[in-house]
């Protein structure tokens, strides 16, 4: 492939005539009830948040120190890593659940384990039981967050889509607020409870969902993936259309949904594992989705969503109270700009903040290890100084498209909004969980590898080891800028279609006009199946 990939819009957005914008979605009781339920959902992300930003602070917690003999090195990446090599062990069942119970069932499930695990983490008595609840934290994780961010997308509005799937990374730093304030408040209790109390919420977001989720619609994609079709259509029509079957968007969206489903399994053969590497389109995918994984997490990111600490004590600024109060400070920075970002998803589109942020990222990463560098070799107080400021522009940055991860753990773990909503669009249907399960390991794997490397490369290397993030950031650049496509203002159907080429994704959208009663062309609608079908076997 030479030169960018950009891929025109032309033919997106078939569905912008259908739209009703004679009232908007606040004034509709039905689209502000789907939103409640869509907020909901996006919770599960702060889980993730709270916990990297609770690890953060309970490292600056004498207290918490003393209870677990001063960890460092190893230890302390274990401790930071076992929720992790948690949710690893839950990936080869997730998609499993997610496709045959239910999206909703697979949240349940998670939300569930977490609350128990969450009663083990609080009550902990050793370093043995704290490790082994929070492996069991991120194994409970793993089925709620795989399946959350799919159900988003899968029972949005088509014009609040892209944004309400941004927003589930974004959430990451709701939870990391409340963890990074929650350590700073309980900073001076003498007793073990400094640390158990900020443990204890971090159940909070688990049990809301184990007592709400059954309000929350299933994915009208999945139920006619089960043939539950009058289900599907019950669901689109009553969220979508104040319950008017007849709706023309209502009709287009039910009859593209059928289309997809039925290309895929008919023609395209979308049904396995094996299918990631069967079509140039597939592989297309699988190539960009474990690239933005693990660009999330391999980015510097996680030094300072981990490992704050280490890093202030490493540039001079040593007091517990100051490094909490930076904790907390940088956290709601980083919220404010990742909802922006998230908002502006649609707007400006998915290729240029991917691009721009990781241009960013690159610049300021650069400017702070020439400060590291100056404050290690010399002591110069002012290098520290722009260092933390560098550090905010960092995130800026990084936020234009990670406004959707923890960093996620990210994330935020990275590209807060993008790497999710751009990981479930690009894929068909029955790929559509097991793919993003291969994300979510790649993401976790390489996060893994992250904190273990980092505490024991910053205590060998100092200010050396950000080289080796200036340097993986300038092969991001290249790749985001040479493999991304754009996917803006689309159906999920059409920008999954357009990895197969975009007059699969035109063709598709002209299937579900005909079927809807849109259009006359019956004739073309033929002529475009079997031009598919040619396009697939080719």
């Amino acid at each position: 492939m030479g030169g960018p990939a950009v891929v025109s819009a032309a033919g997106g957005q078939g569905y912008a005539h259908l739209i009703d914008n004679a009232r908007p979605w606040w004034k509709n009781a039905r689209m502000i009830k789907l939103n409640l339920c869509i907020a909901l959902l996006l919770i599960t992300s702060t889980t993730n948040g709270y916990d990297g930003s609770m690890m953060n602070g309970l490292q600056s917690l004498p207290q918490w120190n003393q209870a677990f003999d001063y960890p460092g090195g190893g230890k302390l990446g274990l401790l930071a890593a076992i929720q992790n090599i948690g949710s690893v062990a839950a990936y080869p069942f997730s998609p499993y659940v997610s496709d045959g119970l239910g999206r909703r069932a697979a949240v349940i499930l998670g939300a569930t384990i977490m609350c128990i695990a969450t009663v083990l983490q609080t009550a902990s008595h050793s370093v043995g039981m704290f490790i082994g609840a929070r492996f069991l934290i991120g194994f409970g994780l793993t089925f709620a967050a795989a399946a959350a961010p799919v159900l988003i997308t899968e029972i949005a509005y088509p014009t609040q889509r892209g944004p309400a799937t941004s927003l589930y990374n974004t959430l990451w730093f709701l939870g990391s607020i409340v963890a990074a304030w929650t350590t700073f408040g309980t900073f001076h209790l003498p007793t073990s409870w400094s640390w158990r109390i900020p443990s204890a919420i971090q159940a909070l977001p688990s049990v809301i969902q184990v007592c709400m989720v059954w309000f929350v619609p299933e994915s009208p994609r999945w139920l006619c993936s089960k043939g539950r079709e009058e289900q599907a259509l019950h669901v689109l029509a009553y969220y979508h259309a104040d319950g008017n079957r007849s709706d023309p968007l209502v009709e287009y969206e039910f009859e593209e949904i059928r289309a997809a489903i039925r290309f895929d399994r008919e023609v395209a053969a979308n049904v396995g594992w094996s299918s990631f590497f069967k079509t140039p389109g597939n592989r297309r995918r699988l190539r960009i989705m474990i690239a933005i994984a693990i660009f999330s997490q391999w980015s510097g990111n996680n030094l300072i969503a981990y490992y704050m600490n280490k890093i202030f004590n490493a540039i001079g600024i040593t007091d517990p109270t100051t490094q909490l109060l930076i904790n907390g400070c940088l956290n709601i920075y980083n919220f404010i700009i990742a909802v922006i970002a998230s908002l502006l998803c649609d707007r400006i589109g998915r290729r240029p903040l991917f691009v721009a942020s990781t241009i960013g990222m690159f610049v300021f990463w650069v400017l702070q290890t020439v400060c590291f560098a100056l404050y290690s070799e010399h002591g110069n107080l002012v290098a520290a100084h722009t260092f933390i400021a560098m550090m905010f522009f960092a995130l800026l940055t990084r936020l234009s498209t990670d406004a959707v991860c923890l960093l996620t753990v990210i994330d935020g773990i990275a590209f807060t909004p993008l790497i999710v909503v751009y990981t479930v669009e690009i894929l068909p249907f029955p790929l559509r969980a097991k793919g993003f399960t291969i994300f979510n390991l790649a993401l976790s794997l390489s996060l893994i590898f992250n904190q273990y490397i980092n505490p024991i490369a910053l205590s060998h290397l100092g200010w050396k080891y950000y080289i080796v993030y200036v340097c993986w950031l300038a092969f991001e650049v290249c790749f985001i800028f040479r493999f991304l496509i754009e996917t803006k203002n689309r159906t999920l159907e059409e920008t999954a279609a357009l990895f197969d080429g975009e007059d699969t994704a035109d063709h598709l959208a002209e299937h579900a006009a005909v079927n809807a009663g849109l259009s006359d062309s019956q004739s073309d609608q033929e002529k475009g199946s079997e031009h598919i079908k040619e396009e697939v076997i080719a």
